[in-house]
């Protein structure tokens, strides 16, 4: 397991901060897509703890993969446009 990916902390821990997690991902994510490893360099938190948070998001669909993952296999996520932005914009 690569230094990124480290396990630091326990994971009621991790999943306690997710609140917080989101919106620093959600800020990271407004300048465009980026793979894991990226949002975990951003952030200075480790690739695990990030997963964690970002997977949690995608599963709210806040955010989605886009394209094809990169050479390491990696996919880059990008945030979904709000429901409540797109009811606006169809009226």
């Amino acid at each position: 397991m690569s230094p990124a990916c480290k396990i630091e902390r326990e994971m009621l821990e991790i999943v306690q901060d997710e609140m917080v997690m989101k919106d620093r991902i959600a800020a990271v994510l407004a300048d465009g897509p980026k793979t894991r490893p990226e949002i975990a360099e951003a952030m200075e938190h480790s690739c695990y703890e990030v997963t964690i948070w970002l997977f949690a998001m995608r599963r709210y669909g806040d955010v989605e993969e886009t394209g094809r993952p990169d050479v390491d296999g990696y996919f880059k996520y990008e945030l979904v446009a709000s429901k409540d932005a797109a009811a606006e914009g169809g009226e």
